[in-house]
């Protein structure tokens, strides 16, 4: 009788990410802010939009745990709410983008009588940057968050497309979708059933670390004041607004700006860590 040797049993996605320091950190701080988010409202000690003309541009202190800005708003409580601005902003851009392209990148790739034209469309896109889509749709419907998400969200189209489009071309080509197509499976539910599921993991590492991008990008764009308008909490506005006392008062400006580079960055490394771990080749 000859003995039989299980299969080395391959570690699942989220074990591979904790093995990495750096990943699971990202994870937790990423949990922590869209917990902070959220809560916001009962996190905050103060109303961040309440005007203290007698404590403007305190530093930060045991009453203040961020200082106060140049009208007197509590910073902390502006942070958490500008941080729920930021994560709605890239989150809704890139919902509303990842879906059109996707949908874009499906089409391209199944039916390849349209390639051509949907990735030159595509391409037409990718030459114009967010930045310029921002100042463009700020100069017709006024500046604002509907326009910068609107802009992201037109920038995030081509990029999801061509990801999504490169997955799919590769899952057309095997042997079950010839089958299914030979059997008379209508198109609608091929794509929904077997190609679009099987291109869940380069969408989910993309949409990662693009939303890293749409957020720094968004914070530009209101940086520039092209986003969010005051007295509105927002991440890249606050920046900007504390700009004009950087020698007397940086924490302003310091504070919501180390808020983006760690919100960032942590979406940055948590991308690569999910990027790592869904690679089959690399799961041993």
């Amino acid at each position: 009788m000859s003995a039989t040797v299980a299969a080395p049993r391959r570690p699942s996605a989220l074990r591979m990410m904790l093995r990495d320091t750096g990943a699971a950190v990202s994870l937790v701080f990423v949990v922590l802010i869209v917990l902070a988010a959220i809560f916001a409202p009962f996190l905050a000690p103060k109303d961040p939009y309440e005007t203290d003309l007698m404590a403007i541009m305190q530093p930060p202190s045991a009453e203040y745990w961020f200082g106060t800005d140049g009208q007197g708003r509590d910073l902390f409580a502006r942070t958490l709410y500008g941080l729920q601005v930021t994560l709605f902003m890239g989150l809704a851009s890139l919902i509303v983008g990842g879906v059109i392209g996707a949908v874009v990148g499906f089409l391209a790739a199944y039916y390849r009588r349209l390639d051509g034209l949907l990735m030159r469309l595509m391409d037409i896109l990718l030459s114009f940057p967010a930045i310029l889509f921002g100042l463009a749709l700020a100069a017709i419907f006024g500046p604002g968050l509907t326009s910068v998400i609107f802009a992201l969200s037109i920038a995030t189209i081509p990029l999801m497309a061509r990801i999504v489009r490169g997955a799919a071309v590769v899952v057309m080509g095997l042997d079950y979708i010839e089958a299914a197509r030979a059997i008379g499976m209508k198109d609608a539910r091929l794509i929904l059933r077997h190609l679009a599921p099987n291109c869940l993991s380069p969408i989910f590492v993309f949409a990662t670390l693009r939303l890293g991008q749409v957020i720094l990008l968004g914070s530009a764009l209101s940086f520039l004041g092209l986003g969010a308008q005051p007295p509105v909490a927002e991440l890249g506005a606050m920046a900007s607004q504390g700009r004009n006392f950087l020698f007397i008062a940086p924490h302003i400006s310091v504070i919501p700006s180390v808020a983006i580079f760690l919100v960032v960055l942590a979406f940055n490394v948590l991308g690569d860590a999910l990027r790592d771990a869904l690679d089959p080749r690399l799961r041993i």
